[in-house]
């Protein structure tokens, strides 16, 4: 997961570390006699190379008089691509019918706040822009959230229901983790751009996951490093909202699921995932 969140970084960083804008100006010459009879106007081409991630790219108008004027103005229209943005990494937060407090149910689940994290980003969508100001867009990319448990115990595997052992050894690391495929539908809307450029930017939506897999991974010295796969009866599909909002490259968001974590589990019901931290390339 370390390794994970160090390449995003890294290509984000990459990303913006090679963004640049390259303009050719329009020059209009003008060589008249003084009786008007020969007049020569040449006109050269704009040119503009955009490169980077999570802005939208000026558009230059070709009917401006001023040539050196640059609106930063969007036509409408549907747009596809392949992307690698709306990077999310922050905490993740388990609520207990509503309470940030566990019920003797769930105690076993009690985790460390500060090493519980979520992380995700998209990696493609397909969206229609009304104007400069405002889209809509549904996407598709991936959403881990790892859950680092207080406890020495061990989650068990194919168990009817949500399942686990007490362990005599100690864990330097006890981690229980869900990764989903996240299909979020965005309504952005974003401010006029400031003296240098930037802008306020909003947006909010529905979220749906699907399960990709459950993990839970431990290290001691007595057994080195272990991981066990399985679904762990995390729910299959889950349904939420979310909310980011920043300016400039960088932002926070919000996320809550309506529906419980875990499925076909009747002790975990109402127990539920909200998520907040720092957003990035949105």
């Amino acid at each position: 997961m370390k390794r994970l969140i160090l390449t995003a970084m890294l290509c984000v960083a990459a990303s913006y570390g090679f963004a640049q804008t390259t303009t050719t100006t329009t020059t209009t010459i003008v060589d008249s006699t003084k009786t008007g009879t020969d007049t020569t106007i040449v006109t050269k081409k704009h040119i503009k190379v955009k490169l980077g991630l999570g802005h939208d790219a000026p558009y230059v108008s070709p009917y401006s008089n001023d040539s050196t004027k640059v609106q930063r103005t969007k036509a409408p229209g549907f747009s596809f691509g392949i992307t690698f943005s709306r990077i999310d990494l922050g905490f993740a937060t388990l609520l207990d019918h509503g309470s940030f407090t566990l019920s003797p149910n769930n105690q076993f689940l009690s985790y460390r706040q500060a090493k519980t994290a979520n992380f995700g980003f998209d990696v493609v969508q397909f969206g229609y822009r009304f104007n400069s100001a405002f889209k809509i867009y549904v996407s598709g990319g991936f959403d881990w959230t790892n859950i680092r448990l207080r406890q020495d115990i061990t989650i068990q595997r194919n168990a009817p229901v949500l399942t686990y052992l007490p362990d005599s050894i100690h864990f330097s690391k006890n981690r229980f983790s869900s990764s989903y495929l996240r299909i979020p539908l965005s309504f952005y809307y974003r401010s006029h751009e400031d003296s240098r450029g930037n802008y306020f930017r909003l947006v909010v939506g529905p979220e749906v996951g699907i399960l990709l897999n459950g993990r839970v991974k431990q290290i001691s010295e007595e057994r080195g490093k272990q991981k066990f796969d399985d679904d762990y009866h995390f729910a299959k599909l889950r349904k939420g909202a979310f909310i980011r909002m920043g300016y400039g490259i960088m932002g926070i968001y919000a996320k809550y699921y309506f529906n419980d974590m875990f499925e076909n589990s009747p002790a975990q019901e109402g127990l539920r995932n909200f998520s907040f931290g720092l957003t990035l390339g949105f």
